[in-house]
């Protein structure tokens, strides 16, 4: 695995790196999950309703669901789980998606209900984000997320945050798949360890791999390249509270010194889908394909620098190897490219390990990888509302703000896409965030594993979920570990 870190915990309400996302679906469990197929389906949660507002969904769980420590999984458990992630006292990430959430209640053992104070169509996606995995509940109505106890597919045997995890399979385990006896999480940071883990048979997949050394891994008769196309962006955020970034023109400037082609051409080796600073892949709903896409104009960038008293701009951008593969090169390129336009970008090459929790959110400019959302409402929220915990940008735009309400509860799609529209355009014009392109989830694993040929494209191995969803194939002639 890629993006791991020894700052890493087991609360739900902090996960941010590939390790504790990737970890968290192998070990622990949500209401509904992203299929194979790009579809919703139940994981936690068998059957889920609303009202005809959408401003209530009642869910009906599973009732064979246990917890690795023998414990049934109930209603107070999935209650107090998303509790975790409300009230004015709770510190995590996940907190501003259920701003309109008044209430999670217990109806039964087996059934919870949440009330919403307005409709939201999307609520059973909503349950999908990596953060809302259901933990066992306290007496005093708190998570014991500590302990790591889940009611995944896997168990926790042994490991530590940043360097390996030992898991096996859970008997308990309420749901299809989980073919394997074991599982082994090795955090490998280093690209070129990571490939020749897999390349010498010491791993059976690795979660990145360098894209020039893509089409080289493809003729190796005993590995399979995976390249999925997804809504996982490269962004690089720029806080609009601190100069220079607080001038519209100076973002602007940067947003058009950057030439996107080149960069997917020389970084991203044609894998993936060229970004228009509005945070929509083609991939997902609601995708405004009449925006007009911004192009590398230099010559703009320096107009707008002279109008605003900017020229000769120099500006830090923090990165690290394991943002993205390539993330380094891909910033001393577009530094290179920004000459063109007066700009002086200093890239400040920053260490892998700690880079979420030291860098990102705290350093005006920098890049940074995100994985997939299911729905733009789910991506809006978490990283362009003005009170989200991760507003990168520290982006706070009214009219915005408004339509994401909106937005939220309509139910006629027509409507709901004008909103998001309006949206787009105010992200691509006012907002802090220059994205380059849309990565396509680039993955590989030896000739023996194996899987239905249909992928999720939320992240990467199948959403996470290679552990409980992949195989051996019994006519390989490569060896297995389990």
């Amino acid at each position: 695995m890629h993006d791991g870190n020894t700052s890493d915990t087991h609360d739900p309400g902090t996960y941010v790196t590939r390790q504790m996302i990737y970890l968290a679906h192998t070990h622990r469990s949500y209401l509904t999950m992203i299929t194979p197929e790009n579809t919703l389906g139940p994981d936690l949660a068998t059957s889920w309703e609303a009202t005809p507002d959408a401003a209530e969904w009642t869910f009906t769980l599973n009732e064979n669901a246990t917890f690795h420590s023998g414990k049934k999984c109930t209603a107070a458990d999935v209650v107090a789980s998303f509790n975790h992630h409300r009230g004015e006292n709770s510190t995590s990430a996940a907190k501003a998606l259920l701003t309109d959430v008044t209430d999670v209640r217990a109806d039964g053992d087996y059934t919870v209900v949440f009330t919403l104070s307005r409709g939201n169509a999307d609520l059973p996606w909503l349950m999908t984000d990596y953060h809302f995995a259901i933990c066992p509940a306290n007496d005093d109505g708190s998570i014991n997320w500590q302990s790591g106890d889940g009611t995944g597919p896997y168990k926790i045997d042994s490991g530590e945050f940043g360097i390996q995890w030992e898991l096996s399979r859970h008997d308990g385990w309420h749901g299809e798949g989980a073919w394997f006896d074991n599982v082994r999480m090795i955090v490998l940071n280093d690209p070129n360890a990571r490939q020749t883990a897999l390349v010498t048979g010491d791993v059976d997949c690795v979660s990145l791999i360098e894209l020039k050394t893509m089409a080289l891994l493809q003729r190796n008769p005993d590995i399979k390249v995976d390249n999925i196309p997804s809504g996982g962006a490269i962004t690089m955020p720029m806080h609009v509270d601190t100069a220079p970034f607080d001038d519209v023109r100076v973002r602007t400037a940067l947003k058009l010194a950057i030439d996107r082609n080149e960069i997917i051409e020389k970084i991203s080796f044609g894998a993936a889908t060229i970004g228009n600073d509005f945070h929509l892949s083609p991939v997902q709903p609601y995708w405004p394909d009449d925006i007009p896409q911004r192009e590398y104009d230099p010559d703009q960038a320096k107009a707008l620098l002279k109008e605003a008293g900017m020229e000769g701009l120099k500006v830090n951008l923090s990165v690290a190897e394991s943002v993205y593969t390539g993330a380094v090169d891909m910033c001393v390129l577009y530094a290179e490219q920004a000459k063109a336009a007066g700009i002086n970008i200093n890239v400040v090459r920053e260490p892998s390990d700690g880079y979420y929790s030291d860098v990102w959110l705290k350093k005006p400019f920098s890049a940074v990888s995100w994985g997939a959302r299911p729905t733009p409402d789910v991506m809006f929220t978490l990283a362009y509302k003005d009170d989200a915990a991760w507003n990168e940008t520290r982006w706070k735009n009214p009219r915005f703000n408004e339509l994401l309400l909106q937005a939220k509860a309509e139910l006629d799609d027509t409507k709901r896409a004008e909103m998001y529209h309006e949206m787009c355009m105010l992200m691509r014009d006012d907002g802090g965030t220059i994205i380059p392109f849309f990565n396509n989830f680039v993955f590989a694993r030896s000739s023996n594993v194996q899987h239905s040929g249909q992928l999720a494209a939320s992240w990467a191995c199948d959403g996470g979920r290679a552990p409980s969803r992949w195989w051996f194939s019994t006519n390989s002639t490569r060896p297995t570990d389990s």
